[in-house]
């Protein structure tokens, strides 16, 4: 379901922005923009321009989404089995840490760290004294 909706908005945001550029476009046709604006050499009107304009950014639009919305398929689709404790991700017959299972699919790297919570959970003592030592130094 969430996937959907993501789906969707991405599919929004997309269809606004070629069509912003397409009312570009018409804008630059009628209002002469260049003309307007730097003081070019005014134009005329060109419809028969325009209308081949608008047909290729309607036809990169439609194989922008359909590229977009197939990848956004092999991304968000499927489950996953994970492992209860340590979290890795079982593929084929292999299990795999989550980041790299990730690291290995996508441009994202990661950096570990401590939360919070964890870290007074498994440090206690040490967390509250290196907490309160960075206290007092501001």
């Amino acid at each position: 379901m969430e996937t959907m909706k993501l789906s969707k908005r991405i599919f929004a945001y997309e269809l606004t922005g070629f069509l912003a550029v397409i009312m570009i476009v018409w804008l630059d046709e009628f209002i002469d923009l260049p003309h307007k604006l730097f003081g070019a050499p005014a134009t005329p009107i060109n419809y028969i321009e325009s209308i081949f304009e608008t047909i290729i950014i309607s036809a990169l639009a439609i194989l922008v989404i359909i590229l977009i919305d197939s990848l956004l398929k092999r991304i968000l689709t499927g489950i996953l089995p994970v492992c209860s404790f340590c979290k890795k991700i079982r593929v084929d017959d292999h299990w795999i840490p989550i980041d790299t299972y990730i690291r290995d699919r996508s441009e994202a790297e990661f950096s570990h760290g401590i939360c919070p919570q964890c870290a007074a959970e498994n440090y206690g003592d040490l967390f509250d004294v290196a907490r309160s030592k960075k206290e007092n130094d501001l």
